[in-house]
């Protein structure tokens, strides 16, 4: 792993969480001086004064019971995040490991002898070339989703025919779909238009990622539609297919970064695991939605809104 990738995404992880640890450790202290201060005021009630004694004592007892709670829930805060970067980390780790170890094969197989023989050389200079065009997607979709959740991308609004940028992309595609015989279908014609505003390169992306999931996960001569609905005030996108589908019990989790229904099948397709966790992050950095419809067995239904111009 390069400096570079530790620096950019695994060093904020452990920069956030001692930033939690010092901030908790602080306010603490300030709680268990309010504390000391109110006993301090209470040596120093009289015993004629029994009720003003107890008013305190409630007050304190009141407190601490807070106090307590708060605790409980900052450290199932702490425990949630811990988890998500061992996760996270974990992930990451995995998603480079394999193309890296992929690339060493190739290389010492090469090294080995394998160079001399044309039938292995070009052909396992082509599979570390491949691994490392994975590897820079990786890495690529890591600094995407990293500046979406940090809220530092910054979109630039335009006004374009939303149907004329899907078309562009479909043609894009088009090669990539007839190799498992799945069929880019846009349900409009070529004279409509129907105009969004928007960040043109970024709902780009959106639309080639699910069209491209659509392919990884369809079905051999199945199909991937492609409709725009115009509500009047804002325009809904359908990307539906008539792929594997989605069990109901993975839905809620689909648009995680690294989750997959499927990891094995996943990897060996290409993925990696962040296409829809960016898909929403744009979607919703747009203040749109984005939401999912599946059936296993028969396909899946994605929409999201866009804003009409």
């Amino acid at each position: 792993m390069t400096n570079q990738t530790f620096l950019y995404y695994i060093l904020p992880g452990y920069l956030i969480t001692l930033a939690l640890v010092i901030g908790i450790m602080r306010y603490q202290r300030m709680r268990i001086k309010g504390l000391l201060d109110k006993l301090r005021a209470a040596r120093g009630v009289k015993d004629n004064k029994y009720r003003r004694d107890k008013e305190v004592f409630k007050s304190m007892e009141a407190e601490i019971i807070g106090w307590s709670e708060d605790r409980r829930l900052e450290v199932e805060q702490m425990q949630k995040l811990e988890n998500y970067r061992k996760e996270y980390l974990g992930n990451v780790s995995h998603e480079l490991k394999t193309p890296i170890f992929n690339i060493q094969g190739y290389l010492h197989t090469l090294l080995d002898g394998g160079i001399d023989d044309p039938s292995i050389n070009r052909n396992y200079l082509q599979r570390a070339a491949n691994s490392v065009e994975r590897m820079i997607h990786i890495v690529e979709d890591l600094q995407a989703i990293s500046m979406l959740e940090a809220g530092e991308l910054e979109l630039e609004f335009d006004r374009f025919d939303v149907l004329a940028l899907t078309r562009d992309i479909i043609d894009s595609l088009e090669m990539r779909g007839k190799e498992k015989k799945i069929d880019l279908i846009l349900k409009h014609t070529a004279e409509e238009k129907v105009f969004v505003y928007a960040d043109r390169q970024r709902i780009r992306q959106v639309i080639t990622n699910l069209i491209t999931n659509s392919i990884r996960y369809g079905k051999e001569g199945g199909e991937t539609k492609i409709r725009y609905n115009d509500t009047g005030v804002k325009v809904i996108a359908e990307v539906a297919d008539t792929g594997i589908g989605i069990p109901d019990k993975f839905l809620p989790r689909i648009f995680e970064r690294f989750y997959r229904v499927d990891k094995g099948r996943s990897r060996e397709q290409g993925g990696t695991g962040l296409g829809l966790a960016i898909v929403k992050h744009i979607v919703e950095a747009h203040r749109q939605t984005i939401g999912v419809m599946s059936t296993e067995g028969v396909g899946s239904v994605f929409t999201f809104t866009l804003q009409k111009s």
